[in-house]
């Protein structure tokens, strides 16, 4: 990486604004990062970046002032900038209580990216290209992408954190087509590792499966409209709960009266079987983090408990202007102001197998995997695209269908869940809000609705 992060150097800064400031807190990044992409077998573009900032962010009569720069030497007017700025101003911001942390955070990486040679990693692209060419596939692109940084924060309370971190994801999209009908199979491998994570992964199997998905959905029909009995899967569940709770459970957003969860704290919002989580400290979660940005150490934070609202997600000046601690959910990258995000958001599982999900339902609509979609989460009410679906037919599943909606309000859909299934998966992903991206996680088992709202996709 560019740059030795200096400690003793920041310190020394932070102990200077100490006196001028009711708060500061310094954030520093050194990464590395590369991405390359492979598209029709050729690869098309390899993107290297040495990325060197630092951010200071100073609280003075209520008000924030923050700047920032990529160049060391540039440091100490960056501090006094950000003081001047805040000086300016005069506004009610106020923190939680301190609890300052000291602590490395070391990658737990077995590969790092300097370990494999570029060549490797071209060829594990090679062989998950080669094994997606099947009939009907008219183009493919892979796409592999690693970064590795270090990251300081050092505030006026006393925290004093350095992070080193691993973040991979492995993404391929298989097109297919048939002169009349075109469809697409997408998958990503992701984790906060090295290497390892394409090396261990059986790549011919991951990426024949999804030209296999492709090419199945141009034989499938369109779907039924109405009110059904349906069971999402795994992936369709965690996103859901991602989009459709997730950020309504947002400090930001409630604050903004823009939550249907406003005001509902300790009220009964879904069904008993529904328990939701958002979990930072999870590692094997694409969204995982020891410490938010502003130091507060992450854990498990239980949303909702047997249908009940329990817990938020919030930061340290969102959870002040609510009454509570800050859920450790400050999330930014350094040129960026921290705001509320999610990190591996899940519903947890239940107790039911798929076969019990599914055996006693006479009609309704199986639907799997996610193409986004869109949430209004003020009004409560959502519109999901479905990767594919199946008709359930007393008990079993029926004919394949493509191009499906799942639309709903939330409340409604957390309400029905008659079943939740006893397995547990997590997708990858990076989550976008005002302008700023995340990686996330999200996930869940297979769940059971009583009704809710499908259709075709236009």
């Amino acid at each position: 990486m560019a740059n030795e992060i200096d400690v003793d150097y920041f310190q020394k800064i932070i102990n200077k604004l100490e006196s001028k400031v009711d708060y500061a807190d310094i954030r520093v990044g050194d990464s590395t990062s590369n991405t390359i992409t492979m598209k029709d077998s050729k690869i098309d573009n390899v993107d290297t970046g040495i990325r060197f900032a630092v951010g200071i962010r100073v609280l003075k009569n209520g008000a924030w002032g923050s700047a920032y720069t990529t160049d060391i030497k540039k440091v100490e007017e960056v501090a006094e900038k950000a003081t001047t700025l805040a000086g300016r101003l005069n506004s009610d911001v106020e923190l939680t209580e301190a609890n300052p942390h000291e602590d490395i955070v070391e990658s737990k990486a077995k590969l790092k990216i300097n370990d494999v040679p570029f060549e490797e990693k071209i060829e594990a692209m090679k062989e998950a290209d080669s094994a997606a060419q099947l009939e009907n596939i008219q183009s493919v692109n892979v796409t592999y992408s690693e970064a590795e940084s270090k990251q300081l924060l050092i505030s006026t309370e006393g925290t004093n954190i350095l992070s080193n971190n691993n973040r991979t994801i492995f993404a391929m999209n298989s097109v297919a087509s048939n002169g009349e009908v075109m469809q697409i199979g997408h998958k990503s491998l992701g984790g906060v590792q090295g290497f390892e994570l394409v090396k261990n992964a059986d790549l011919e199997a991951f990426a024949r499966g999804i030209s296999e998905k492709a090419i199945s959905l141009l034989n499938a029909k369109t779907p039924p409209s109405g009110d059904f009995p349906v069971i999402l899967d795994p992936e369709l569940a965690g996103v859901f709960i991602h989009e459709a709770l997730g950020h309504a459970s947002e400090a930001d957003i409630i604050l903004q009266n823009d939550s249907i969860l406003k005001g509902k704290m300790g009220e009964k919002i879904g069904s008993d079987l529904i328990t939701v989580v958002d979990d930072a400290s999870m590692e094997s979660g694409f969204g995982y983090y020891p410490y938010d940005v502003e130091g507060t150490k992450t854990a498990k934070n239980v949303l909702v408990e047997n249908g009940v609202l329990k817990s938020i997600l919030s930061s340290r000046e969102t959870a002040k202007k609510l009454g509570r601690e800050s859920s450790g959910n400050a999330r930014s990258i350094i040129k960026d102001q921290p705001i509320v995000r999610m990190s591996n958001t899940y519903i947890q599982p239940g107790d039911s197998s798929f076969d019990e999900l599914i055996g006693d339902m006479s009609t309704g609509i199986y639907l799997k995997g996610s193409r986004g979609g869109q949430v209004d989460t003020g009004r409560g009410v959502f519109q999901f695209n479905a990767v594919e679906a199946y008709t359930i037919e007393h008990g079993g599943i029926g004919d394949h269908l493509r191009d499906v909606s799942l639309s709903g309000s939330t409340l409604d859909i957390l309400n029905n869940v008659t079943g939740v299934g006893s397995d547990l998966s997590f997708g990858v992903g990076f989550c976008g809000k005002d302008g700023q991206t995340a990686p996330v996680g999200d996930g869940g088992p297979h769940i059971r609705v009583s009704k809710a709202t499908v259709g075709g996709v236009q």
